[in-house]
């Protein structure tokens, strides 16, 4: 009997490609409302421009970048205040309740992992804005899940692809020393947990989320003001 194929353990190019222009989005290489070369890509990562297209395609749906018809992809406009400031509202209605429900059943495997993702921020260099967001982003993924509750998740990765966007342009901004301000309102948040305190835990994210929100739209207005001149 002929033995079971093997699945084959090679990343598919296109999602390799995706996590490469991810890594440049996170890493500060494009810029608000820049167009993308899908030419110039490919000669510069060395890849068919096909893999590119899919990975673009995926990158469309976080709103990192937008297609236009008949020219191609660009990377998307610097968000509004309007849309900051809905985004973080859905947020404030969203985390705090997460983050209840994650008090309410907290393991000892949740807190040290929750634990681990505030100490990786909090010894983070500010400058390299790419570990800040992945480290911000395993923070409230972790109390995401471990609310239990389908519908509250569902809502919560529907602001995904714009949560992501937020995090990017963020950078544009006075970024330094955003990851230690961050770092001290999860701790915060994970001190609540670990007392097993829904009440507590909700106010303190309520509190981390209300002051980010702050934070980028100081940031957005500084950047506005530099422009302007």
């Amino acid at each position: 009997m002929a033995s079971p194929r093997r699945k084959s353990e090679r990343q598919p190019l296109a999602d390799k490609m995706y996590e490469v222009l991810l890594g440049q989005f996170t890493d500060g290489r494009w810029t608000a409302g820049e167009p993308v070369n899908i030419g110039a890509l490919s000669r510069e990562l060395d890849v068919s421009q096909t893999p590119l297209r899919e990975a673009l395609a995926r990158l469309e749906h976080t709103g990192l970048v937008r297609r236009e018809a008949l020219k191609g992809y660009r990377v998307a406009p610097l968000l509004t205040e309007f849309e900051l400031t809905k985004l973080m509202d859905a947020r404030l209605v969203l985390e705090p309740a997460m983050a209840y429900e994650a008090a309410r059943r907290t393991t000892p495997e949740f807190l040290d992992e929750v634990l681990k993702a505030v100490d990786e921020l909090a010894a983070l260099d500010s400058a390299v804005f790419s570990d800040y967001w992945k480290a911000d982003e395993r923070f409230h993924m972790l109390i995401a899940a471990q609310a239990d509750n389908p519908f509250l998740v569902t809502a919560y990765k529907s602001l995904g692809g714009q949560v992501q966007r937020f995090r990017f342009f963020a950078t544009l901004g006075s970024a330094r020393g955003a990851p230690g301000l961050a770092a001290e309102e999860h701790r915060a948040v994970h001190a609540a947990l670990v007392a097993g305190d829904p009440d507590e835990a909700s106010a303190k994210m309520r509190l981390h989320i209300e002051n980010a929100k702050a934070r980028v739209l100081s940031d957005r207005a500084a950047v506005a003001s530099s422009l302007s001149r």
